[in-house]
C-alpha cells in the first residue's frame, strides 16, 4: 500500500456558510482502489459487490463501488475499514485480464454537505442533480469548474464526495469556497 500523500486542503477546509445550509470538508484516511476487469464478471469480487449498472454505487458496510465504466470501478473504504482489501482482491483477479491499483495517494476527497450542496454542485457542474435524477447510491464522472471529477452522492441530506486529482484540489477548493460565497449573498 501507498504512503499517504500529505492533506492539499489543510489551509482551506473545514468550511461552512456563516448562515449554515453548507459544509465544505476534506476526508482523510480513505481507501481508494482502481478495479480493471474484462468480462465475465459477477456482481461480487472478492465478496464485495460491484454494481454492474451505469453510475450506480454498490455499498457493504463503510465500503463502496462506484461504477466508472463497462470493466471499471473505484472501490473506497475507510483505511481501517477493510484490512488487506487490495491484496484480497489481487487475489480474487488471479490470472485473468485485470489491473488492481491503489489510488489512494492520487486523489483528494472533498466531502459537500447540506442544503445548499445542490447549488453549489450546480454553480459548476452540468449534472442534472435534482432528488428524482441523481439520488443517494448514484455516482458520475464529469467536469466541476472544468476540472475532472468523479461525483459519488452519498446521503440524502445532501451529502457528496468529490473525487479530484490532487494537483486539481487546491484550486478547486478556492473556487468552490468562491462559489459558496456568492450563493450566501443570493440568500
Amino acid at each position: 500500500m501507498a504512503e499517504a500523500a500529505p492533506p492539499p486542503l489543510d489551509r482551506a477546509l473545514p468550511w461552512a456558510l456563516p448562515e449554515g445550509g453548507l459544509d465544505l470538508f476534506e476526508e482523510h484516511g480513505l481507501q481508494q482502489i482502481g478495479l480493471r476487469l474484462r468480462p465475465p464478471f459477477s456482481a461480487y469480487m472478492a465478496g464485495l459487490p460491484l454494481p454492474l449498472e451505469p453510475n450506480r454505487v454498490a455499498a457493504m458496510g463503510a465500503m463502496r463501488s462506484l461504477w466508472l465504466g463497462p470493466d471499471e470501478w473505484l472501490l473506497t473504504a475507510p483505511e481501517n475499514a477493510t484490512p488487506g482489501l487490495f491484496g484480497r482482491l489481487q487475489r480474487a483477479v488471479g490470472g485473468r485480464r485485470a489491473a488492481v491499483t491503489d489510488l489512494s495517494s492520487s486523489r483528494a476527497v472533498i466531502a459537500v454537505a447540506g442544503e445548499r450542496a445542490r447549488d453549489l454542485l450546480a454553480a459548476g457542474c452540468g449534472l442534472d442533480l435534482h432528488p428524482r435524477v441523481f439520488a443517494p447510491g448514484q455516482c458520475a464522472q464529469t467536469l466541476f469548474a472544468r476540472v475532472p471529477i468523479i461525483l459519488d452522492q452519498v446521503g440524502a441530506q445532501p451529502q457528496y464526495r468529490l473525487f479530484v486529482r490532487r494537483s486539481y484540489a487546491r484550486w478547486l477548493c478556492a473556487y468552490m469556497i468562491d462559489a459558496a460565497a456568492g450563493l450566501d449573498r443570493e440568500g
